[in-house]
């Protein structure tokens, strides 16, 4: 469907604003189904990112920096992020042994078991987002996106 028909306008656009158009519509449809799937767990994305960063480490801690450099969506503030994570008891902070100016973040086992129970959850909507594309179809839009980039 054309994105003229979906917001109902008569304007011809401009290839290039059809474009952002297209990709701001269907961040907001994908960003809207991951937040109905964490909403009811008290959870945003950007906290479920830095979980899942934080899960990725293998047990090894990072510093805020690190995780503020591996955010998808950079404009997050990751203090604020860290400290709502540490009050749900799924992420620990503590001084760098090395340098006292740095935080380390460690995930917790508790952070750890609450992704395992929403794994399944989000694995599916992010499957179904993708399923009206092929696989050749979903290759070349990443293709497409890194060009963007």
């Amino acid at each position: 469907m054309k994105i003229e028909d979906i917001l109902k306008t008569n304007n011809n656009l401009p290839l290039h604003k059809k474009v952002v158009v297209n990709l701001l519509f269907t961040y907001g449809l994908v960003n809207g189904k991951l937040n109905e799937i964490l909403k009811p767990y008290d959870v945003s994305i950007q906290q479920f990112n830095v979980l899942r960063i934080l899960r990725g480490q293998s047990g090894c801690p990072v510093t805020l920096a690190t995780i503020q450099e591996r955010m998808i969506n950079k404009m997050s503030n990751t203090t604020r992020l860290v400290d709502k994570l540490i009050k749900k008891e799924y992420v620990t902070k503590s001084k760098n042994e090395h340098n006292k100016r740095k935080i380390d973040i460690i995930i917790t086992q508790q952070g750890l078991d609450f992704l395992n129970k929403i794994d399944g959850l989000v694995e599916t909507a992010e499957r179904e987002s993708t399923k009206p594309l092929t696989p050749n179809e979903q290759h070349e839009l990443i293709r497409l996106l890194g060009k963007l980039r």
